[in-house]
């Protein structure tokens, strides 16, 4: 009786030695100090996905539309609000007429000879003085000084000087900014040459003639003269002038803005489709 007891006593015993043994295959054992070797799974860089990190000091982050976010300047809101006021309120045709302007090709034929006839600046003046100021004391006593040649100017500035030569007509060509402010100063400018009978356009911008007379903005300038060589193309500049400008008697009557905002273009239009319906609904009763 004792043998029998014995020998299931010894099979459960060996029993766990079993499970142990197969546990130790399976996991490996991790000694202390010793770090966990990570196994990269294998993937396909066509079809994973690549996240990004945009923290400090990482990824840069991808450009949006911050228009809406942005603190403008007041000028620029100035700016912004002037021209939406101009759209949706109904202009005279004599302020309207500033917003026709000379294309861009005969534009630059035009500053093209405006700036070969540039006033001299300061320091071209103030060389071609000292230079006249030493032939004087090099002259001797009892001889003539000689004389100083002038430089001519063709190119004035000024609305006052300009009015003038318009009055006098002596101007050829008057050229004026569409963008003056206030737009009072140069407003009966274009009655004026009409009357005078002298060639008016006008151009954008104020900056652009500016520099011509070097000066940071200019209202208006006018040409009095061009040498033998520029003649033909102060004509067809001329011709251009007149029949855009001085000619042309529809923009002269032509009322600008009143022009209806996105929304209320689209409530409009919702309404005369909701008519259109109940117009078609009762034809059909």
């Amino acid at each position: 009786m004792s043998q029998k007891q014995t020998k299931p006593a010894a099979a459960t015993k060996a029993a766990p030695a079993k499970t142990a043994v197969a546990t130790t295959k399976s996991k490996k054992v991790v000694k202390k100090g010793e770090k966990k070797i990570k196994t990269r799974t294998l993937f396909n860089a066509l079809y994973t996905k690549n996240v990004k990190n945009f923290g400090t000091g990482f990824g840069v982050q991808p450009k949006r539309d911050l228009t809406h976010f942005t603190h403008w300047p007041r000028y620029i809101k100035l700016q912004r609000q002037r021209r939406v006021l101009l759209k949706r309120l109904k202009v005279p045709p004599t302020i309207n007429q500033f917003t026709r302007v000379f294309d861009k090709n005969t534009a630059v034929h035009l500053f093209k000879l405006l700036d070969k006839y540039r006033p001299e600046e300061a320091s071209v003046k103030k060389a071609r003085l000292l230079k006249i100021a030493e032939a004087r004391a090099a002259t001797p006593k009892g001889q003539p000084a000689p004389k100083a040649e002038k430089p001519v100017q063709y190119l004035r500035h000024g609305i006052d000087s300009v009015t003038k030569l318009i009055e006098k007509k002596k101007a050829k060509l008057v050229v004026i900014a569409h963008d003056v402010d206030p737009v009072e100063l140069v407003l009966y400018l274009p009655t004026l040459c009409r009357r005078m009978d002298v060639p008016y356009c006008i151009v954008k911008s104020k900056s652009r003639l500016g520099e011509l007379v070097h000066m940071r903005n200019a209202s208006c300038v006018a040409l009095t003269g061009v040498n033998s060589a520029d003649s033909n193309e102060l004509s067809l500049l001329v011709e251009s002038a007149k029949q855009m400008f001085n000619n042309n008697t529809e923009h002269r009557k032509t009322w600008g803005g009143n022009t209806l905002s996105g929304p209320a273009r689209a409530i409009l239009a919702k309404r005369q489709k909701a008519e259109a319906k109940e117009s078609l609904a009762k034809s059909k009763i």
